[in-house]
């Protein structure tokens, strides 16, 4: 294509969104409300306006443990189940806004406990503000779903726990089990145990891996604790020679055995550069692994901290690598076919709403 596509465009593309963290998408605003409800007085800014710029430069440091610091501040303020009611219906009203018919937005539960909510009361919350903000949604003419994953945080030793709340509420809305936090020092086979209850389960679970660490993170996560995606996985590039003068490409076993078994990769360009997983969306391995045909998607991590949304990532991917529909589809279709929904509902969103939204496009853009 000449020219990238409009990020005006891209919002009305229908998009599926697999790697959103929940206190990662927080308006600057409801920060800012909930701060002055709660009585929390460690917000850097009082100004909304403010306090979304200093997210956004403080996460700008190459370095994964510094960006996390940030999440201090947003898992500060959702401490009540309103609190939690609200912002999770907030998210699904900002994805469905951007354009996003499918999400799967996760959260540590353990991490919202400070104000003696048990674990399935912090569930609950979360489950009925997607609720309330999917019926707004679909009443603003925007229909959504909005499965949740509850993540384990790899430093602390709550994983099984988590994963049995996992499965105790995956009929009514949770679709799977994450764990995530600093990669150096807390190899994902710590948690073996929940990650085998949940194969026991025949549950669903992706792992944050090849992040911050590299292909050792990748490998346990595959091959020690039989994760269904990666999320992130970009550092797999590690283990492809890039191309040669003659274009050609030279994979190693691991890189090999993911694209064969079309491992879904959750990759999330604009926060892998600020955590420097990736120098420049420009030089992002998107590029070269789309090129191989990985099982790629595109996604947000955390809006607030990158202050994006989908749709605008895809329109730094368009610009950087002059994608047009037909790449944005694959990408999209490539969600969907790895979300944890059952196979007849994946099915029905490709059919339903993604390719016919895709070809409409295609073709009022000519």
């Amino acid at each position: 294509m000449s020219h990238p596509l409009t990020l005006d465009d891209i919002r009305r593309a229908p998009k599926v969104l697999l790697h959103d963290h929940l206190d990662g998408g927080l308006r600057p605003e409801t920060v800012v409300e909930l701060a002055e409800a709660a009585g929390y007085t460690g917000l850097p800014a009082s100004d909304a306006a403010e306090l979304g710029a200093w997210f956004r430069d403080a996460s700008d440091s190459g370095a994964l443990e510094r960006y996390l610091e940030t999440f201090s501040h947003t898992v500060a303020v959702m401490q009540t189940r309103e609190a939690l009611e609200r912002v999770a219906a907030e998210c699904a009203e900002d994805l469905a806004a951007d354009g996003v018919v499918y999400a799967e937005v996760r959260y540590a539960p353990e991490l919202h406990l400070e104000q003696d909510l048990t674990l399935d009361e912090v569930v609950e919350a979360v489950l009925e503000g997607f609720r309330k903000g999917q019926e707004r949604a679909a009443a603003a003419g925007r229909p959504i779903i909005v499965g949740t994953l509850l993540t384990a945080m790899r430093h602390a030793a709550r994983s099984l726990e988590i994963a049995e709340l996992a499965v105790r509420y995956r009929d009514v809305g949770v679709v799977g089990f994450d764990i995530a936090g600093a990669e150096a020092g807390h190899p994902p086979t710590r948690h073996l145990d929940a990650f085998e209850y949940m194969r026991r389960e025949n549950a669903h679970f992706t792992i944050h891996a090849g992040e911050a660490f590299g292909l050792p993170s990748i490998w346990e996560a595959l091959q020690w604790c039989g994760a269904d995606r990666l999320g992130h996985g970009v550092r797999i590039v590690d283990d492809v020679q890039r191309p040669d003068a003659d274009g050609g490409v030279a994979m190693g076993r691991l890189a090999q055995y993911v694209r064969d078994q079309r491992v879904p990769l959750e990759m999330c360009p604009s926060s892998n550069v600020q955590t420097g997983a990736a120098p420049s969306i420009a030089e992002h391995p998107i590029g070269l692994l789309r090129d191989l045909r990985f099982r790629v998607t595109v996604n947000t991590d955390n809006r607030l901290q990158s202050g994006t949304t989908l749709s605008e990532e895809f329109a730094k991917l368009s610009a950087a690598f002059g994608y047009g529909w037909d790449d944005l589809q694959w990408f999209t279709v490539n969600a969907m076919k790895s979300a944890f929904l059952p196979f007849d509902e994946r099915l029905s969103l490709i059919n339903g709403r993604i390719k016919p939204g895709f070809a409409q496009l295609k073709w009022a853009t000519g």
